[in-house]
């Protein structure tokens, strides 16, 4: 990966293909824990569930933690602790987030899930979250912007269709784990069209009036 900005500088060992690996793994585990989460579990159970799922595909280790956040807890961003350690009900909202290294490279991905019983607002919240990354991703791929005109587009696009946009979580740096020593920043401040393979585009919304968001999360590949 040759790029002359140094917010996309990688190690020696990158490879494109084994990122994609690392984060093809992030998603059939996410898949695999959100299937296994149901109503009446606690958000501890759930994050301990998840860390049986990761061992179960031999994740070399984590580079971020694992996250599982029920109910009003969607609105907490990643450096914040999830409030108490609530049950998931019947008519509820749910997210999972993790990184995790395989095959030397960063996978992080994240994705919104409503219960079979959640209400219509709660489901359009977490399909809200998937369609505007899509937009966004789409706008990144078709018009080649910016990481900060991306994130200035994301959050037009939420507030057209009725959502708050948190833009404190604005995308990241991924490559050969660990990317933290390339310092690359957030996506939302580089002033670059974003390579393909290296970065993050993170999305969170939340609803404008009750106590619950979404999140969605992928590399821009």
């Amino acid at each position: 990966m040759n790029s002359p900005f140094p917010q996309e500088a990688v190690g020696q060992p990158y490879d494109i293909a084994s990122l994609k690996h690392a984060q093809h793994m992030t998603w059939q585990a996410i898949e695999r824990i959100a299937a296994r989460i149901q109503p009446g579990m606690r958000e501890s159970e759930a994050t301990a569930l998840g860390k049986a799922v990761l061992a179960e595909l031999d994740m070399q280790r984590a580079w971020h933690p694992l996250l599982v956040r029920f109910g009003a807890n969607t609105l907490k961003k990643f450096n914040e602790r999830s409030e108490g350690d609530p049950i998931l009900g019947e008519d509820d909202i749910f997210f999972i987030d993790m990184g995790g290294v395989w095959q030397g490279h960063e996978g992080d991905a994240g994705a919104t899930f409503a219960t079979p019983g959640a209400d219509a607002e709660k489901q359009a919240c977490a399909a809200a979250a998937k369609t505007l990354y899509d937009d966004v991703e789409r706008c990144w791929r078709e018009r080649k912007l910016a990481g900060t005109e991306l994130y200035r587009y994301a959050q037009q696009q939420a507030e057209r269709m009725g959502w708050r946009l948190n833009l404190e979580i604005k995308g990241h740096r991924v490559s050969d784990f660990p990317h933290a020593v390339h310092r690359g920043g957030d996506l939302g401040d580089f002033q670059h069209c974003p390579n393909v393979g290296l970065w993050i585009l993170e999305i969170q919304i939340a609803h404008p009036e009750k106590p619950f968001g979404a999140f969605y999360e992928d590399l821009l590949a």
